[in-house]
């Protein structure tokens, strides 16, 4: 196949195999070894990850979780109870209703925790695209590998279909030897099946 490379890429392609676009001509290289294209691309992009990257994926990951959700809201539960019912009765409320200090504490954590949330995201962009032009990558061994596999089947078909007529020829030249012989033999005559006197 390695030897075929330029033909078939002049075939599918329409173009040389040294005009081929990097990705094309990465495919078709695997093809004409036989050599797998398929890879773990997740892998691949944990390995390239940094720590602060690793840490903003976990915080990401955990903000938009049912159990942050879940403690987030028993805080502010906590929060405007405490300051409202327990330590109001005793004047010792160190947030009071309308809970600025709490809101001084929202501001800070959603200014926080918003820019990690769209490094995350950008990552997860990133790693799609990364996704999508491997699964490309593959889609297209793989259809090449069909197209060719087609090729081989019709010219298979097409050498049997040769030797079948080949065959079907000499089975019709033997019959018909072996009709004469026959008839010969009996001394019929061939055109009319009477018997020569």
């Amino acid at each position: 196949m390695k030897n075929q490379l330029p033909d078939f890429v002049k075939k599918r392609f329409k173009v040389s195999l040294d005009k081929l676009p990097e990705v094309e001509h990465r495919v078709v290289q695997h093809l004409g070894e036989r050599r797998h294209i398929s890879r773990d691309i997740n892998l691949e992009f944990e390995k390239k990850l940094t720590p602060g990257q690793r840490l903003a994926d976990r915080v990401a990951a955990f903000g938009g979780s049912w159990t942050f959700i879940i403690i987030f809201a028993a805080i502010l539960l906590c929060w405007v109870l405490l300051n409202t019912l327990i330590l109001a009765r005793y004047s010792a409320s160190f947030d009071p209703y309308p809970y600025i200090l709490l809101n001084l504490f929202l501001s800070m954590l959603a200014a926080v925790q918003a820019p990690v949330i769209l490094m995350s995201q950008n990552r997860q962009g990133v790693k799609d695209r990364l996704d999508a032009a491997h699964d490309y990558e593959v889609n297209l061994k793989a259809e090449l590998e069909i197209l060719s596999l087609h090729e081989k089947l019709d010219e298979l078909r097409e050498m049997k279909w040769s030797e079948l007529i080949t065959m079907q020829q000499e089975q019709l030249r033997l019959l018909t030897q072996l009709m004469k012989e026959h008839l010969s033999a009996d001394g019929n005559h061939p055109a009319t099946g009477i018997q020569a006197e």
